[in-house]
């Protein structure tokens, strides 16, 4: 019969991790015991800076239909309790085609009381804050109220949850903290809250199923090993479901959005293991993961549990998932800042090598903040109303709620959560002459989208689109209505 691991708390009092001798542990006991508030203080604080970074660039106008006002537009479906359709992805688009994220239903209740975009954003800002508390708390008891504060403030300013927070409204807010209890979890050997903690992460997106099989994998390596072989078996089973049977079924054209673009040649096996590991961003990537821990997390057998979602990335030829920008990294935070702490807390830091790597880690995490979007704080622009956001904020203030309006990206999320909203780009073609929407908003300053048909004939025309007449032109923002009778909308 399989011994399961003893628990971490053993390991400690083995190996001496939490300090020297008896008063080392009286010390990490008593500064645990103190720890809660200044816990709850840090992640208050990070709750109050992704805040005013997220509700300040939807404020100036800086969010976009992709992907905030699509979410809203989801979040509102539920809250009307209707399949989660999204407009700005097509008319009556249901979202299960594109990805699997039934846990958005669990803000329905708070945007029926709060029917707004920054709903959104709020409720965001508040998961991936409160991740911060479990890795403190693990953190104090192994080795006190410093490594605790390190731990916390480097994972809260980290530059994979500062992207999170900067591009909008993503559903991995909600991978973030259920990620965070489980690894924890699993690295103090308590498995049966490591389960728990990993389940849901299957309703979050179709590829966490692979983070719940590694999760899994590694329970059964260190833990009880049944319990383990059962949950891998559940995450793969549960991201094969998703992928080959629920999105395509909800999808329009019936397959998984997201598989990669058939290509004339195949290329070999050889080809296609090389180019997981080119080009060079990609191991810059990988590099940047680990460095904001002093690269702490390398020394524990938790950091395992990124490898899919690296694997995944690395292999797709989609250039945005190679890099440090947008919400992919959210994830992996947790996970390595949680394998930093159990490094320690198994004893394969010296007690020498610890101080320096911290330093490390901080050096980083100082670097990232100004490379990375946290320091928009800082920047005038997030703060001030520039002549072109006033002249927005009145063409948009002259569009009716519930009406139907065709929009450029960086205007849609301001009217997803009032108005039936889609991409200009999909109009007219997307619609029957009868459907065209009320309204048309365009901001041609709006580079978002440069391959916006749509958007470049209604810049060259005049006076802007057949059946339709202009109401304003401000800052180069156009605001156009459907005449009543007026002839069927083209461009053509």
């Amino acid at each position: 019969m399989h011994t399961p691991n003893p628990p971490v708390d053993t390991l400690q009092r083995r190996t001496g991790a939490g300090g020297a001798g008896s008063a080392g542990r009286e010390g990490a006991k008593s500064a645990a015991g103190r720890f809660p508030k200044p816990a709850l203080l840090v992640a208050s604080g990070f709750f109050l800076a992704y805040l005013l970074l997220s509700t300040r660039r939807h404020a100036v106008n800086l969010t976009t239909g992709y992907d905030l006002g699509i979410f809203t537009q989801i979040v509102q479906s539920y809250s009307e309790l209707t399949a989660p359709y999204s407009s700005l992805k097509g008319p009556l688009y249901n979202t299960l085609g594109d990805h699997f994220h039934p846990i958005l239903a669990f803000l329905a209740p708070v945007f029926r009381i709060f029917p707004s975009s920054y709903t959104l954003l709020v409720c965001q800002a508040a998961l991936a804050a409160v991740s911060v508390i479990p890795l403190m708390s693990w953190a104090a008891e192994i080795r006190g109220r410093k490594f605790a504060l390190w731990a916390g403030i480097s994972y809260g300013a980290s530059w994979g949850i500062a992207e999170l927070i900067f591009f909008d409204f993503h559903e991995v807010a909600f991978a973030v903290p259920l990620t965070m209890m489980s690894v924890c979890m699993a690295g103090r050997g308590k498995w049966r809250a490591a389960v728990v903690w990993a389940i849901p992460l299957t309703l979050v997106k179709e590829d966490l199923g692979l983070t719940v099989a590694a999760i899994g994998a590694y329970v059964a390596w260190k833990g009880p090993r049944t319990t383990g072989i059962l949950l891998a078996v559940f995450g793969v089973a549960a991201t094969a479901v998703e992928m080959l049977v629920v999105l395509p079924y909800f999808n329009p054209v019936g397959q998984f959005a997201y598989w990669p673009p058939q290509t004339g040649e195949e290329a070999g096996l050889l080809t296609q293991a090389a180019g997981a590991f080119w080009p060079p961003v990609k191991w810059l990537t990988a590099l940047l993961v680990v460095a904001p821990t002093g690269f702490l997390a390398v020394r524990s057998p938790l950091v395992l549990i990124a490898v899919p979602t690296l694997a995944w990335r690395f292999a797709s030829a989609n250039p945005y998932y190679w890099g440090t920008e947008f919400h992919y990294s959210a994830v992996l935070m947790p996970i390595v800042f949680a394998a930093a702490v159990h490094a320690v807390a198994t004893g394969r830091v010296p007690s020498r090598r610890l101080l320096p790597a911290c330093l490390v880690g901080a050096a980083v995490t100082a670097v990232t903040v100004f490379t990375h979007p946290l320091h928009e704080l800082a920047m005038p622009r997030t703060w001030s109303e520039s002549s072109h956001v006033r002249a927005a904020d009145e063409l948009l203030a002259k569009i009716p709620d519930g009406a139907t309006v065709a929009s450029s990206n960086r205007l849609a999320a301001q009217l997803a959560s009032r108005t039936t909203v889609t991409e200009v780009c999909l109009f007219p073609r997307a619609f029957p002459p009868k459907e065209a929407p009320e309204w048309v908003i365009y901001d041609t300053t709006d580079v978002s989208d440069p391959d916006c048909v749509t958007g470049r004939a209604l810049e060259t025309s005049s006076p802007g689109l057949p059946g339709y007449r202009l109401i304003g032109n401000r800052e180069g923002i156009l605001l156009l209505h459907r005449s009543s009778g007026g002839s069927t909308p083209s461009l053509w």
